[in-house]
């Protein structure tokens, strides 16, 4: 049984998320994202958006933020928190579906997924699980 995250551990998730959104190097779409995702080990991992003129090379928030965790020897992850700007008739912006994959590989069904808004400095956080938002996994269980 996973322990639910402490709201310390979430606020330090959605600041870690919310700094590394700075970094975005988002000179196309100038839409900045910022992820952090917390290990079983209760280390933080974050990552942001980085585009490219051949945009089927960008490379997402959430993807970095977890390909960090994997890099340095994580393969366990306890939440992920990722933070983006409001957009006009949107409350909030999921992760696209190739993070959602890559969440499943290394995230348990019930996995708080924390999706943040900035609207004018003001942060509306959104709690999911991720298997709202990937129901249906290509996993190690269904490959065979």
């Amino acid at each position: 049984m996973r322990k639910p995250l402490t709201k310390a551990e979430e606020t330090a998730l959605l600041d870690a998320a919310q700094a590394a959104r700075e970094n975005s190097y988002s000179p196309y779409s100038k839409f900045k994202v910022g992820a952090a995702v917390l290990t079983e080990d209760g280390r933080i991992f974050t990552g942001t958006n980085i585009e490219n003129a051949s945009y089927g090379l960008t490379v997402c928030a959430e993807r970095n933020a977890m390909f960090a965790a994997v890099g340095a020897g994580q393969r366990r992850m306890r939440a992920l928190a990722l933070i983006t700007q409001k957009l006009p008739g949107m409350a909030f912006n999921s992760p696209c579906g190739a993070c959602r994959q890559v969440m499943s590989e290394f995230m348990p069904p019930n996995t708080p997924i924390l999706i943040a808004v900035l609207d004018n400095n003001k942060r509306t956080v959104y709690r999911k699980q991720l298997r709202e938002l990937m129901p249906f996994p290509f996993d190690k269980f269904s490959a065979k």
